[in-house]
């Protein structure tokens, strides 16, 4: 199959995971209607937030996680259309045959890397992995491994830091095991024991922590009565969005980072803990095609930097970018709140007004 073909299939079916603590990637099989990622990707949470190229960003409950083999199952997004891909045989697969991995890696979008199977039955912690050359980095972990002829053979788990393109994958043999355990069960959350691969449910787990085969302490992924907030400077920050009326569980974009719209502007919000500063950096439009627009623009832009108090209008490459600064000791959630709204009622306004009247474009996005 054309190596094309396969990358323009996956893209409508990978999917983008993000918690309160990092980002990694999600695919989904139409076949068992779920989506399929590694475990440490959705850590303890029985919810995550995912987006995909067919639909914007949601929560997604996760149904089953399994610490030995790597693997979570997750809740598909409902009554969305998404590629159909297949799973292929881990038997068939042969040390030197080429293969895909897809994925976010550091969070660029849809990252499709080639490679060869360098050993086919690396065994590591008692399980057997595929050893593969081609480079899968940090945001890549549950994104599916691709044989030549568009099929999921493995799901990326992890690399060897500091190695040449050291990456490893579950064979997909491991995979439709736990779909084979979990499917009488889907809809309930599960956990596969560590110790004795017995699957734990909400009906059979001893003591509401114990598995009830060897007794392993077990977590289910169940909501909590009570959601774990965070703490400091990025409590303040999400106290700051639902003042603003925004969802802080979609808005999660790994460590200290969220992301929210506001009409047509899309702005991303950062607590740099090393310097002491929150900003949030609403980007805009993208500078006109129509070159004789582009010189007053620019003097647009520097008049009203004078003008605004506290946001600040740039161009970073082709994007137009209003941002704000405000230092963390300094914020609270009422004078948080009032700048941050004012930048987002601020960016909603330029991005409209600098498309009309400077013929500025849309910011093209993945």
């Amino acid at each position: 199959m054309d190596v094309q073909l396969i990358i323009e299939k996956y893209q409508k079916a990978i999917i983008q995971i993000a918690t309160q603590t990092g980002t990694g990637t999600g695919f989904y099989l139409k076949e068992f209607d779920l989506i399929v990622t590694n475990a440490h990707v959705v850590a303890d949470n029985a919810e995550v937030t995912i987006a995909g190229k067919a639909f914007d960003k949601a929560l997604s409950r996760v149904w089953y996680t399994d610490r030995k083999h790597d693997l979570a199952f997750l809740q598909a997004p409902a009554d969305i259309e998404l590629a159909d891909v297949q799973l292929g045989l881990y038997e068939q697969m042969k040390d030197g045959d080429a293969v895909l991995a897809i994925g976010h890696p550091y969070g660029l979008n849809y990252s499709a890397t080639q490679g060869v199977i360098s050993k086919v039955d690396r065994i590591r912690d008692g399980l057997k992995f595929i050893q593969i050359d081609a480079a899968i980095n940090p945001g890549n972990s549950g994104g599916p491994l691709v044989n030549m002829n568009g099929e999921v053979i493995g799901v990326n788990s992890f690399i060897i830091r500091g190695g040449d393109n050291l990456g490893f994958a579950l064979p997909v043999s491991y995979l439709r095991e736990a779909l084979k355990l979990y499917l009488p069960n889907k809809g309930l959350a599960t956990a596969r024991c560590f110790s004795c691969d017995y699957l734990v449910t909400t009906a059979n787990i001893d003591s509401k922590k114990y598995c009830p085969s060897c007794g392993t302490e077990i977590q289910l992924p169940e909501i909590p009565e009570k959601e774990i907030e965070p703490v400091g400077t990025a409590k303040t920050i999400e106290s700051i969005l639902k003042e603003l009326g925004k969802d802080v569980r979609l808005a999660r974009e790994g460590v200290n980072m969220w992301s929210v719209k506001e009409g047509s502007a899309k702005i991303k919000i950062t607590y740099n803990a090393e310097n002491f500063f929150v900003a949030g950096d609403a980007y805009l439009c993208q500078l006109p095609a129509d070159a004789t627009k582009i010189k007053p623009l620019y003097e647009f832009l520097l008049q009203e930097n004078f003008r605004t108090h506290g946001l600040v209008l740039s161009c970073v490459k082709q994007n137009i970018i209003l941002s704000r600064i405000v230092y963390d000791l300094d914020m609270t959630v009422e004078n948080g709140a009032a700048a941050f709204r004012n930048l987002f009622q601020k960016a909603d306004y330029y991005d409209d007004f600098l498309k009309s009247e400077y013929s500025c474009v849309d910011r093209l996005e993945e």
